[in-house]
């Protein structure tokens, strides 16, 4: 019998074997059963020998602990961004400008499917995976390392003996469109919203700070091209794409290459229809020079590669009859307009509901009930209603007005002052209610388990709950007389309820619904003020002196605090133990060095003796607030070597630029 140490080695070669024929081959050899058992093996002797777990173990993909926050990662090349393309015109303007470059000498362009996903940065040190990164600006962006780790087809550790010190890959990950669904079948069972599509879903599993979480909702990846790399010598980007499956990664089958620019026009065209039988979505091709030393030579604008260039399908559209309009009420009262219509077969799916934005829009394009109308949707963007066709009326047509009541609840319905929005004003709106308790209850805001959107709908229409306070008087008894509501499911949300009560103030302010306050506003508004009590005192002309709140935002907030309403939910939450407080995520000041409270600071170019995470560390740590957009509200800019356009900014606006070294100086003035 094996020795723990061996069969572990034995299981771990096993499982790597079997996600790389499943993943990269595509050729499964054993059932997904058989899958699970080796890992239950390999799990249970790590279990029990704990000095055998790797980093690169097939065990580590799921197990890691929640993380506390996202910081962010310098790409060593930047992540540039792609020029886009209509049409075959466009493209063949691409090929000239290659052409010019090269003077006239023969070209090979590679075209791939542009997945729909999120661009990631993949960093191997000696083989083994150990940071990985989203996009971000292009120069940084957010570690995403413990999601990373748990998509199966991702390598832990490089398939080759003797791996390069250095090896980054870059690539895509995504959801397939089977995966989607399957989410959203189990969200609306429990009474959550949907997800919108899989390119958001995706964005937002790599945002959990929860790896368990990530784990559950079974991303992929195809990579597609090189970043950083040692002791690794490719020619052609053919050839990067070999060494990428060699080493263990995915990469998409659907790659062609072609001399001529007609011929990669064809073959884009074949693919405007046969996309939509893929398993995933894409939006688009991508095409490439093959050879690297004419990529040099073609070289880069300030934003993309002079090499490289998407050709975007076209939006799909179709002609059908609007049947009716419906008006929703959101979580603020806005009355949104959405259009019925006899379903049309577009994007490879069937679209029967469409957005109409607003009055301003249905009145510019002359949009009526009964009308024929052009519908537009690319991929899984929400359709849209592009205009009507007033050839086509019969004179039965009915002009759109908006109620003057509320449809829900009867209140007067009032359009905003300078708006094209209408609201109900309603102050017991059930309507507004289910959405402000939906938002309430979000994950996001005070993540109350259990608390779904079915439930919320009979809590309401039964009036167990006429006000967000009312959530935390729910008592078991009650509960228990709703449909499909058991003992156990019962005391489930009211333990949710419970915990909820110690989420803290940027938890609340994001979950109470403000008009113009969403999770980073209410982030901002409980670091500088750090208590309710505090941030409902302030004036406007305070509030506008937050980095990141204008004067409209600043007045919401306000009026928010100042209603009946307002004063009387916060109330409310206070008298029911609603911990409304936030502990500062500022470092104490470092002993003898200036107090920079108050003060907003914008880094930006490359600096000699910090980096860039390092430099807004300490000006938090003093007190200061580092921000990444230049205003009028900025009281320094810190610029490095290669500063761009927000020290273009900076003099625009009169900010105050510093070198590294004034910065220093500024300080240590006061030691």
């Amino acid at each position: 019998m094996s020795s723990p140490a061996k069969r572990a080695s034995e299981l771990r070669e096993l499982i790597n074997h079997h996600n790389y024929k499943y993943y990269v081959d595509n050729e499964p050899e054993i059932s997904d059963r058989e899958f699970d058992r080796f890992l239950e093996e390999l799990q249970k002797i790590e279990k029990e020998h704990p000095e055998l777990v790797t980093s690169d173990s097939p065990t580590q993909r799921v197990g890691g602990q929640p993380i506390e926050g996202f910081v962010q990662i310098r790409h060593r090349v930047p992540m540039l961004s792609i020029d886009n393309t209509y049409n075959a015109d466009e493209l063949r303007d691409f090929d000239r400008r290659v052409r010019k470059v090269l003077h006239g000498e023969s070209v090979t362009y590679v075209a791939e499917l542009k997945i729909d996903g999120v661009a990631i940065s993949l960093i191997y040190e000696d083989g083994i995976f150990t940071a990985g990164a989203t996009r971000g600006d292009g120069e940084r962006g957010d570690d995403v390392t413990h999601n990373l780790r748990t998509i199966r087809g991702l390598p832990l550790r490089l398939k080759i003996d003797k791996p390069p010190p250095l090896f980054e890959a870059r690539g895509e990950v995504y959801m397939t469109i089977g995966e989607l669904a399957r989410l959203n079948k189990e969200r609306t069972a429990k009474g959550l919203e949907p997800f919108a599509n899989p390119r958001n879903s995706a964005a937002g599993t790599l945002k959990l700070l929860d790896p368990r979480q990530a784990a559950q909702r079974h991303l992929r990846l195809f990579t597609y091209s090189l970043g950083a790399i040692e002791g690794v010598d490719v020619m052609t980007h053919l050839d990067s794409l070999t060494l990428l499956r060699s080493y263990g990664f995915p990469v998409n089958a659907n790659v062609a290459s072609f001399d001529s620019i007609e011929a990669v026009i064809r073959h884009c065209d074949t693919w405007a229809d046969k996309r939509h039988d893929l398993p995933y979505e894409t939006d688009g091709m991508v095409i490439k020079v093959d050879d690297f030393e004419q990529r040099q030579r073609l070289g880069f604008t300030s934003k993309s590669p002079r090499w490289m260039v998407a050709y975007k399908f076209e939006a799909e559209q179709a002609l059908t009859k609007l049947i009716s309009i419906e008006v929703n009420v959101g979580k603020t009262g806005t009355l949104t307009p959405v259009a019925h219509l006899e379903p049309v077969q577009l994007a490879g799916t069937t679209v029967s509901r469409a957005s109409l934005h607003n009055a301003d829009e249905i009145a510019r394009k002359d949009i009526r009930v009964g009308d024929m109308v052009l519908v537009e949707k690319a991929g899984e963007i929400i359709p849209y209603v592009i205009r009507s066709e007033p050839s086509a009326r019969s004179g039965n047509e009915k002009v759109f007005h908006f109620p003057k009541k509320c449809p829900v609840c009867g209140a007067p319905v009032e359009r905003e002052e300078g708006s094209a929005h209408y609201r109900c004003i309603g102050p017991s709106c059930p309507a507004q209610l289910k959405e402000k308790l939906r938002f309430f209850a979000h994950r996001n805001a005070m993540d109350i388990e259990g608390l779904g959107s079915a439930l919320v709908d009979q809590l309401v229409d039964s009036s167990l709950v006429k006000s967000i306070p009312d959530v935390y008087g729910l008592q078991l008894d009650d509960l228990m007389k709703l449909e499909r509501m058991g003992k156990k499911s019962a005391q489930n949300l009211l333990d949710g309820v419970a915990a909820s009560k110690e989420r803290g103030l940027t938890r609340v302010l994001t979950g109470l619904g403000i008009l113009h306050v969403g999770e980073h506003v209410a982030e901002l508004l409980a670091e500088e003020f750090g208590s309710m009590d505090k941030l409902t005192s302030a004036s406007v002309e305070r509030l506008t002196r937050v980095p990141g709140i204008g004067p409209e935002r600043a007045k919401s907030i306000h009026t928010f605090f100042h209603s009946d309403a307002g004063k009387a939910v916060i109330d409310d939450l206070r008298n029911l133990g609603i911990k409304l407080m936030e502990e500062s995520h500022r470092k104490p000041a470092a002993k003898g060095a200036t107090d920079l409270t108050g003060k907003t600071f914008v880094v930006t170019g490359t600096l000699e003796h910090y980096s860039r995470e390092g430099i807004e560390d300490l000006i938090k740590s003093l007190g200061g607030k580092a921000t990444g957009s230049v205003s009028k509200k900025t009281d320094y800019v810190v610029a490095g070597e290669k500063a761009g356009s927000k020290l273009d900014k900076a003099k625009e606006l009169g900010v105050p630029i510093l070198t590294e070294t004034e910065f220093d100086e500024l300080i240590k003035a006061a030691k």
